[in-house]
This record gives C-alpha cells, sequence and structure tokens, in this order.
C-alpha cells in the first residue's frame, strides 16, 4: 500500500479575483498548476469547478484552496521553494490577507485523492488540538509510521 502526503492551503482574497490588484496571481496560477503536475513527487490536485463548494464547505466566497497529494514532504518542498512556484509564493501578501489560524495543514492518507470535507476536518484539527501526526503544518516532519494509526 502506498501512502500519499497530503496538503491543504487556503488563502483569504484581498480582492476579487476578477479585480486587476489579482491579475498577476490569476494570470500565473495555471502556469504554476500545470509546473506542479509535471514536477518529481506529484501525485494529485483538486481542480475546483465553477461552484459554491468552497463557500459551503468554509462559509467565506473569498478562500482560495489549494489541496494536492505528493510521493513525500521533500518532493513538496522541492516543487514549493525550488521552482518558479517560489517567486509566485513570495508575493502572496500582494493577493492575500493574514489569516488569524493556520492556513495549511498536511497529513498522510492512502487514498487517492482528497475532499474539502477532509481538509476542512483536518484543518480544524490543527487549529484546535494542534500539532500531531494525525494533522501538522509543513515545518514539522512526522513519518507514516507515526501516522500510521490515522491511515
Amino acid at each position: 500500500m502506498s501512502y500519499h502526503f497530503a496538503q491543504v492551503n487556503i488563502a483569504r482574497a484581498k480582492f476579487r479575483l476578477d479585480d486587476p490588484r489579482m491579475a498577476d496571481f490569476v494570470n500565473n496560477t495555471a502556469r504554476i498548476n500545470a509546473l506542479a503536475e509535471v514536477s518529481p513527487g506529484f501525485i494529485w490536485r483538486w481542480i475546483e469547478e465553477p461552484s459554491d463548494e468552497v463557500c459551503d464547505v468554509y462559509g467565506d466566497p473569498a478562500l482560495v484552496v489549494n489541496m494536492s497529494l505528493w510521493e513525500s514532504r521533500e518532493t513538496l518542498m522541492a516543487f514549493t521553494y525550488k521552482t518558479a512556484h517560489a517567486d509566485i509564493y513570495k508575493r502572496r501578501k500582494e493577493w492575500f490577507s493574514k489569516l488569524k489560524d493556520n492556513h495549511m495543514v498536511c497529513w498522510y492518507t492512502k487514498e487517492p485523492t482528497i475532499s474539502l470535507m477532509e481538509a476542512k476536518k483536518r484543518l480544524d484539527h490543527l487549529n484546535t488540538k494542534g500539532e500531531s501526526a494525525y494533522a501538522f503544518s509543513f515545518r514539522s516532519n512526522f513519518t507514516i509510521e507515526e501516522a500510521r494509526q490515522y491511515l
């Protein structure tokens, strides 16, 4: 059985996505997503269809959600900080407000995809109970062995 490194991050846009101040973010999204898809270790990413699903789950229409599965924490870190993604990431304060709680959660899964509900459950757990092998921040380095009880 293979395990995947799941990550979800949420961000609250400062402006509507069709606002000119969001143009650089919006115009680079497809390029960065395509880069992720060909990066070593990439398995899957959530492709948001036009719907109210994010608002239904999170209760906030200004949230932008990114969910993906990777072979390991290391492959996700390489994509995040050693590709063109890093240049966009450095500019996040231009487009997104700082959230009071954690905006990103990671965990291990056997599943081939993850859902918004699962992501919210993990993020809520991290924000209310703190880090554990069930739900942890990108800074943490929990192992599959430590997370096995939750798989």
